[in-house]
């Protein structure tokens, strides 16, 4: 049974939402699923905007034969490459045999890299930057998005209408449950954590790719934002690029103290826990705690953008650093991690390392410094380390 939706007179929604998937990308953890968006634009030609995952592959076919009710199709838009959007090409090809694929160089590179299909001239559309295509009474407008975040990705602005289909940009873990539109949903509520979460992980390592997109987008009139994953943007606009903005800078959202430590014990988590205690008291209202080891990193990676102060907690091990804090520092440097300021508290029975090992990671990431008043611990906090502890509170809340 077709379950598709109007997003306006003549363009509809016909994706699908997985809520079977617990990893994306077979990292992520998706405890509400996720969506795979597509649309089919319906005119004297028709297009379809990008396709869907093998996972919802049934419902999303039915959705599109519904939406044309009984047309060919003329045009498949690729604006991603990725499998969880590009799954159905092949199948859409036996469907439609006179169908078009529309892309860019990159495009056609990867649909030879992915399937076996023997593309003739006649069914490629090759474009580049501002290129158009006319369906009709719409027109399509391509506008290359390289490394936001495959090299390939573009997104279409449809200028009659003004909305931009924008692939992998401005979109958000989550299934949707029939409410399509930003204004259909309590967003702040329901889905910025996962919205941020999504861009944080997936996109946030191409915040400079992200600015050249903006930038592009800035001179459009748009009034609506389709895209791939999560809500599609009709009201509140201004919200969502606001905060993409905001990220791809890698500015913090919140003036605040993000505590994140590794505890083999408990004694290092004593430690972090009375920091807490501290800052609460020397007035720092915006504050988590986290454990490194049973946080999912996304979760991690996603506050950390979020927050203007870090501190890092944790044990020597094996010389180095705890290995459950090495991984998130490393991902950290992965993914850009910019503009921060960082606490660091070491803990080791008998050789404290983990301290100056992460003071040199950290001092290696753009924008960032180390405070200078780092807390050593042996084994367990004790009163002669309560000034230390004290003059890293006071050192936070002075450079906030």
């Amino acid at each position: 049974m077709q379950c598709i939706r109007k997003v306006t007179d003549s363009i509809y929604w016909v994706g699908g939402s997985d809520r079977r998937l617990a990893l994306f990308e077979n990292i992520f953890p998706i405890s509400r699923g996720v969506s795979y968006n597509a649309y089919v634009v319906l005119d004297d030609k028709t297009a379809l905007m990008d396709t869907a995952d093998y996972s919802v592959g049934r419902q999303f076919m039915e959705n599109v034969a519904g939406a044309l009710n009984g047309r060919t199709l003329d045009y498949l838009v690729v604006d991603h490459m990725e499998p969880d959007h590009c799954a159905w090409i092949k199948e859409l090809k036996t469907c439609y045999p006179d169908m078009k694929i529309v892309g860019n160089a990159k495009t056609f590179q990867m649909i030879d890299q992915f399937f076996t299909l023997d593309l003739a001239d006649e069914d490629k559309v090759v474009v580049k930057e501002n290129d158009t295509l006319e369906l009709g009474r719409h027109t399509l407008t391509f506008v290359m998005a390289p490394m936001v975040h495959w090299p390939e990705a573009m997104v279409s602005y449809e200028s009659t209408e003004k909305i931009l289909f924008s692939a992998d940009a401005f979109g958000s873990f989550g299934a949707l449950d029939g409410r399509i539109f930003d204004d259909e949903l309590h967003f702040e509520r329901d889905w910025m954590d996962d919205a941020r979460r999504y861009y944080t992980n997936i996109v946030g390592k191409y915040g400079m790719q992200v600015q050249a997109l903006l930038k592009k987008a800035a001179g459009l009139d748009i009034r609506m934002i389709c895209p791939l994953h999560g809500p599609i943007w009709r009201s509140s606009l201004n919200v969502l690029l606001e905060k993409y903005d905001k990220w791809s800078r890698y500015e913090a959202e919140e003036k605040g103290v993000l505590i994140i430590y590794g505890s083999m014990y408990g004694h290092t988590e004593g430690v972090a826990q009375a920091l807490s205690v501290k800052l609460a008291e020397a007035g720092v209202k915006e504050m988590a705690v986290y454990d490194v080891s049973n946080t999912h990193m996304s979760q991690l990676i996603a506050e950390a953008f979020r927050y203007s102060h870090i501190v890092l907690a944790c044990p020597t091990y094996n010389g180095g650093i705890y290995p459950p804090m090495d991984a998130l520092l490393h991902d950290m440097k992965a993914l850009n991690m910019s503009n921060k300021v960082f606490g660091v508290i070491e803990n080791g029975t008998w050789a404290p390392a983990s301290g100056r090992l992460m003071t040199a990671v950290l001092e290696t990431l753009k924008g960032c410094s180390v405070l200078d008043t780092k807390v050593t611990v042996k084994s367990d906090l004790k009163q002669d380390k309560e000034a230390d502890l004290d003059a890293l509170c006071q050192a936070i809340a002075a450079s906030m």
